[in-house]
């Protein structure tokens, strides 16, 4: 450690390589909105990029998940609970345009359930809303097996099912 602080007072570069090698930067999380934040699956399969929403409106967030090697692209929104203490989110795939039944939406819903966050010690919150801090994971309990029996699933379509758990990726600009 002397030698190491002797290198540091020499010459300024050295002592700020040499902070951010022991104290990273801060996580991706803390430089992307939560509208703007991309995730990926484990096994890079699927990726789920938020959206801004751009208007009131009873969805929280927005988002477009896709399945990588296909042209599939699902539309996902979240709404929070009137006490804002859940994110309950839905993937739909195929939806039916203009007046819809309670059927049709039941037809071309992938997935619906809550949306959970975590920071990277696993600390779990609810999904943080537009313009607060993105989130360096999301779990969507029971994501892959609610694919695999969806009609997103099949020959030409998703073959791989999803983990769970999706980590922060990127930030769209």
């Amino acid at each position: 450690m002397l030698a190491t602080s002797s290198i540091a007072k020499r010459t300024p570069l050295c002592g700020a390589i040499l902070v951010c090698v022991i104290n990273p930067l801060p996580a991706l999380a803390l430089e992307c909105a939560q509208e703007k934040a991309v995730y990926v699956d484990m096994d890079d399969a699927y990726e789920l990029r938020f959206e801004p929403m751009g208007s009131d409106s009873p969805v929280s967030n927005r988002f477009k998940l896709t399945v990588r090697n296909t042209a599939i692209v699902a539309e996902g929104i979240v709404m929070r609970t009137e006490d804002n203490l859940r994110a309950d989110g839905r993937i739909m795939f195929e939806c039916p345009e203009g007046d819809v039944t309670g059927a049709d939406l039941k037809a071309c819903t992938v997935w619906q359930g809550m949306v959970y966050a975590s920071d990277l010690k696993g600390h779990i919150r609810t999904l943080p809303a537009e313009g607060e801090s993105a989130a360096d994971r999301l779990f969507l309990p029971a994501l892959g097996p609610s694919i695999q029996k969806s009609s997103l699933w099949g020959e030409g379509k998703a073959t791989v099912a999803p983990w769970d758990v999706l980590s922060l990726k990127g930030c769209n600009q």
